[in-house]
């Protein structure tokens, strides 16, 4: 069982000495970063000089640091889309996506106005605003009720939030069949022997659209049946071969 760890908040305040100001700078690349080990030639010298002189925010070196080549190459360049858009979502926001939705609309921004925008989209939003300021280090909080945000959340924040030694490489997406499917992202396996069926277990259809191009366009339908560790590869393929899902059903 992962050990949810909240990261308390770190904040620059008026008046703050050069410690105050390495505490915030680490605790801006510890999440940003997703606790990623950074060398000292990695480190963005010119954004951290902006934000000790006063010209950038703390808002300002959190954008720094995630349009940054070194946030691109861990996160984006070697990960699936749907892996990058949720850590998106924990290292900006402190938070899972909570449905599909909401996946969607980060994927519809990404396609059609770049990486920039998509990382913009969650500094400049309502959300983190309210809930960080202009000074505030983003932190996790999944776990906090929160206006707007539904419940689901709070699990989905859970499987993301693996401990405050764990860090966030690698290529697959963790939330995309629960999301995908509208189940509720388990905390705890069942007990060996409960005879309790989790979501591994369990198969779905997938009805799928796809238009096909000849000397006339139509659109043809099919099914799909694959149990629960196939479902996130399926979606992926799906959608790069220009299909659209239509329903996924849970069929046992």
């Amino acid at each position: 069982m992962a050990l949810w760890i909240e990261a308390e908040s770190v904040e620059l305040r008026a008046n703050a000495t050069e410690d105050d100001l390495q505490g915030v700078i680490r605790a801006v690349y510890r999440q940003v970063l997703g606790n990623a080990h950074i060398f000292d030639n990695q480190r963005l010298t010119s954004a951290e000089s902006q934000l000790r002189n006063g010209d950038i925010t703390v808002t300002g070196f959190v954008r720094a640091v995630a349009q940054s080549d070194l946030y691109r190459s861990l996160f984006f360049e070697t990960s699936s889309p749907y892996r990058f858009i949720e850590l998106n979502f924990k290292h900006l926001l402190g938070r899972a996506p909570q449905d599909q939705a909401e996946v969607a609309e980060h994927v519809q921004i990404y396609n059609t106005q770049g990486y920039a925008a998509e990382i913009n989209s969650y500094i400049d939003s309502n959300e983190y605003i309210r809930s960080f300021g202009d000074n505030i280090v983003p932190f996790a909080r999944g776990n906090r009720t929160q206006a707007g945000v539904k419940n689901i959340v709070f699990n989905r924040s859970f499987a993301l939030m693996r401990g405050f030694a764990a860090n966030d490489l690698g290529k697959s997406a963790k939330l995309i069949s629960d999301i995908g499917t509208n189940l509720a992202t388990k905390i705890v396996s069942p007990p060996r022997g409960s005879g309790a069926i989790s979501n591994t277990e369990k198969r779905f259809r997938v009805a799928v659209s796809k238009a096909n191009f000849g000397v006339r366009m139509t659109k043809s339908m099919a099914t799909f049946d694959v149990g629960y560790n196939q479902l996130a590869q399926k979606i992926q393929n799906i959608h790069k071969t220009g299909g659209k899902i239509l329903s996924i059903t849970e069929i046992a």
